[in-house]
């Protein structure tokens, strides 16, 4: 038997309402979500890459072993051990406006989301008026000049739900999340690209800085075989045409040296630029390639762990999502839309009256809204929905191709790299070796100033080469760590663990 209290005029509407949205919220529309399944390929290169890379002498010429689904460290930096790069770091992540704009659009993401949560849980609005009024009917019409005037107090309490009844609700919500999501990987892309782009910078800087410094000791070395080409000259052993050969190859030499200084000044402003300095107000750390420790253990990834350690790949799943979404809410619009809103307050014309029970008023009422005809506009909307998710998933899939031919690209880099600098390092001593003899044996006169100079430029290309060959094993190492994600996973962030350090320091 029902109880009495369930039998007042009052209750069942509300109860009638209620159970009608309890019913109709276990409903749901739009696509269920399934991540993309993961590549199926074992290996990144088409050939299995060899276990380390062959050695060479001198610096930067150790082997580096390739270690499988070894974990990425979220500070990879630190493995080159130089106290300068880690100080370039901590500046970079604290510093960086790049880096702060996307801090800033992932917190403006989150309470996006904290907004949308709201739609879950009924609006209460509270409102308090009282208001004069003079009104054309009453006793004034009867001929009174007075009592059509009167004042009116009200308050009260208006509550409105709209019930996520087919789910629509809910799916707004998981947007707002998968955006929210996206703008998170998208701040660790943000950070790996940095931390990325200051080593690189910092490498080719250190780079062309010993470069600048390989020309002045050609062009030094030069001006010592000039002079000594002209005391021949005047002694009468060799011909003027031999002074002149020495003078163009100086003046070659020489001329080198404004292009690299333009690169090393590029290199320079771009890197104060990476961590939020002004060029002319950053004193530059003169990082050289000899304070650098090559890695020696680098990690490769597994293929299947490579979707998930990837922040712009995640990034990209997540506007999947997002675009997985948009079909469910373009679906929704062709169900109806329910709300359920109730008042409860006070109206008085006395103020003394104002919370008598006489004052009392109350509403309840249901709304239903249906789309009839549209003129095709809500089928056009979804198949909007659907291209559009057609074409993020494309997206994709080519964001996963494009990290894998990186990482493919970058482990035979690293081989090629080892090859090359232990080329290089032989060409490099024998030409330094065939320069001292052609010397020796120019200062004897045994040769002429012709293949002196060949020897000469032969040196300066060797030893140039050298010095490239050494950077470029620094920055494929540095390019294998971006390219498996830098270590930066959903809840990892290295600019939040130097905000961290930062502030207790200042705290200490």
């Amino acid at each position: 038997m029902t109880p009495e209290r369930y039998r007042h005029p009052k209750v069942r509407p509300v109860l009638a309402l209620t159970l009608l949205g309890l019913a109709l919220a276990g409903c749901s529309i739009g696509p269920r979500f399934h991540a993309p399944r993961s590549p199926t390929v074992g290996r990144y290169t088409l050939r299995r890459h060899a276990a380390a890379t062959v050695q060479a002498r001198g610096l930067a010429g150790h082997a580096q072993h390739f270690v499988p689904a070894m974990a990425v460290s979220a500070r990879w930096w630190t493995g080159f051990h130089s106290p300068d790069l880690d100080r370039l770091m901590a500046r970079g992540l604290r510093n960086s406006q790049t880096l702060k704009a996307a801090v800033a659009r992932l917190e403006q993401a989150r309470a996006a989301v904290a907004a949308e949560e709201g739609i879950f849980y009924p609006q209460v609005n509270g409102n308090l008026g009282a208001s004069r009024q003079d009104s054309s009917f009453g006793p004034k019409s009867s001929g009174s000049s007075s009592g059509s005037i009167y004042s009116l107090y009200t308050g009260g309490l208006s509550v409105s739900y709209f019930p996520d009844v087919f789910g629509a609700n809910r799916l707004v919500y998981r947007s707002a999340e998968a955006q929210a999501a996206y703008q998170r990987d998208q701040m660790l892309a943000a950070q790996l690209s940095l931390v990325g782009n200051i080593a690189t910078t910092a490498i080719l800087a250190a780079s062309e800085r010993t470069e600048v410094a390989a020309t002045k000791s050609i062009i030094r070395s030069e001006v010592r075989l000039l002079a000594l080409t002209r005391l021949q000259y005047r002694a009468g052993a060799v011909p003027y045409l031999a002074v002149i050969n020495q003078e163009s190859q100086l003046a070659t030499s020489r001329a080198t040296l404004p292009a690299l200084a333009q690169q090393l000044a590029v290199s320079r402003y771009t890197l104060a630029t990476l961590i939020g300095e002004f060029p002319s107000a950053w004193r530059p750390m003169h990082l050289r390639l000899r304070d650098l420790h090559l890695p020696t253990h680098l990690p490769v990834s597994l293929p299947s762990q490579l979707v998930r350690q990837r922040p712009d790949i995640r990034a990209a799943l997540e506007q999947l999502r997002y675009a997985n979404a948009a079909i469910g809410i373009a679906d929704a619009q062709f169900y109806p839309v329910v709300q359920l809103t109730a008042t409860f307050g006070q109206e008085s014309l006395q103020p003394d009256k104002f919370f008598s029970p006489a004052s009392n008023v109350w509403s309840l009422a249901g709304s239903l809204l249906a789309p009839i005809f549209h003129g095709g506009t809500l089928r056009a909307q979804r198949r909007e929905a659907i291209a559009q998710y057609a074409g993020t998933l494309a997206t994709y899939r080519q964001t996963v191709l494009d990290a894998f031919q990186q990482v493919a690209s970058s482990l035979r880099a690293l081989a090629h790299d080892a090859q090359a600098l232990r080329d290089q390092r032989d060409a490099y001593e024998a030409a330094r070796q065939a320069l001292h003899l052609a010397e020796e044996s120019y200062r004897a006169g045994a040769i002429d100033s012709l293949q002196l100079l060949t020897n000469e430029a032969l040196y300066s290309q060797a030893r140039i080469a050298y010095v490239r060959a050494k950077a470029q094993r620094y920055l494929d190492t540095v390019g294998l760590y971006t390219a498996l994600g830098g270590g930066l996973g959903p809840a990892q962030s290295a600019h939040s663990q130097e905000t961290n350090a930062s502030q207790r320091k200042t705290q200490r």
